[in-house]
């Protein structure tokens, strides 16, 4: 089985810090690697990979600002498309842009959605529906108008995160800074919970971090400490006392949510999109309609076992578990392309 792993080009494979697409980019091409499965990787030349690697993109173009982003995803898209004939499958983590190109090969292309930033793109999508195969990241990100071939919830390496029996006292937002992932919600819980707030992540809306999180940030109350990488995500989530997702958007996923409970975290959401699918309510977290019921959530965190809120993740989200996945539909479309071709003859 040779596969074609095409990655985004916004960040390194896998990601120094953010990058929550390449991170799962990584995570499976270095299972299937693992596997003994063929795999050429498709990302940034400064990617980090077991497998075969293809870098046409020198640099990630979100920290390289001379990257011209519109030049440099038609160069790495197409290269993967105009040696299609040397591979088995095509898959695509990169959103919509190569499903203008499936029809020109006869190699099939499964094509991982994580997530939909507007229905505006939908067209693409719903033109290739019966082309393409499409995969889904949780059920509650299905588009009614489309079709899949399964929903493969994301898998983490669970050796990058241990298990914290013990905590500190501070409350953690990890993610984007954006309106949609609710920091300013996260403050206002931390606020009437009298407990501290740990913010980390990347700044993805300028105005809103500077007009509305900058003037609560104290330092003492409230700390942000900038985009978190591997080496110290472990400790930061595994000595939060929560993780706060207050989020103000249908989440298609959620990575931080699955480490922060490898961690044994648990987690307070806000019921939106996915998060019913990844968090046990009252077993390895809350999930909560409004901010009132948040705080509540908070006084009662300590009722959670910490062992066990890690052994869900370890039974439903391990790295093993989405590879093992992702071959079945691997062999599956193989073979479904295979007869589809010998139909059209």
């Amino acid at each position: 089985m040779r596969i074609a792993m095409l990655a985004p080009i916004s960040w390194r494979v896998p990601p120094r810090h953010y990058g929550p697409w390449e991170r799962v980019v990584s995570l499976l091409t270095e299972g299937l690697v693992q596997r003994g499965i063929d795999v050429t990787l498709f990302a940034t030349a400064d990617s980090i990979t077991k497998a075969k690697l293809i870098g046409i993109c020198p640099r990630p173009y979100s920290e390289d600002p001379t990257i011209d982003v519109k030049v440099w995803e038609c160069l790495h898209v197409s290269e993967v498309f105009e040696r299609a004939d040397e591979f088995d499958l095509i898959h695509n983590h990169f959103d919509f842009l190569p499903l203008s190109y499936s029809k020109l090969v006869k190699t099939p292309v499964v094509t991982t959605i994580h997530g939909f930033s507007s229905e505006r793109i939908l067209p693409v999508y719903k033109k290739y529906n019966n082309h393409v195969y499409y995969i889904a990241i949780s059920q509650a990100d299905r588009c009614p108008e489309l079709n899949y071939v399964a929903t493969i919830h994301h898998g983490i390496d669970l050796r990058e995160f241990s298990l914290k029996e013990n905590h500190g006292e501070y409350l953690l937002f990890f993610g984007r800074i954006h309106p949609e992932k609710g920091v300013v919600e996260a403050i206002e819980v931390a606020r009437k919970t009298g407990l501290k707030l740990v913010i980390a992540g990347i700044i993805q809306d300028e105005r809103y971090f500077r007009e509305e999180v900058l003037p609560f940030v104290d330092g003492e109350r409230v700390e942000y400490v900038g985009s978190v990488g591997p080496e110290k995500r472990d400790m930061l989530l595994g000595n939060a006392k929560a993780l706060l997702h207050m989020i103000n958007f249908e989440e298609p996923f959620g990575l931080s949510l699955i480490e922060a409970m490898a961690c044994g975290t648990p987690v307070v959401a806000r019921r939106r999109g996915s998060i019913p699918e990844i968090i046990v309510h009252e077993k390895t977290g809350f999930v909560v309609e409004n901010l009132e019921e948040a705080v509540r959530a908070i006084k009662n965190i300590e009722k959670l076992d910490r062992a066990k809120i890690r052994k869900h993740v370890e039974e439903n989200f391990s790295v093993e578990k989405m590879v093992e996945k992702y071959i079945e539909v691997y062999k599956e479309v193989i073979q479904h392309a295979k007869s589809r071709s010998f139909s059209e003859v």
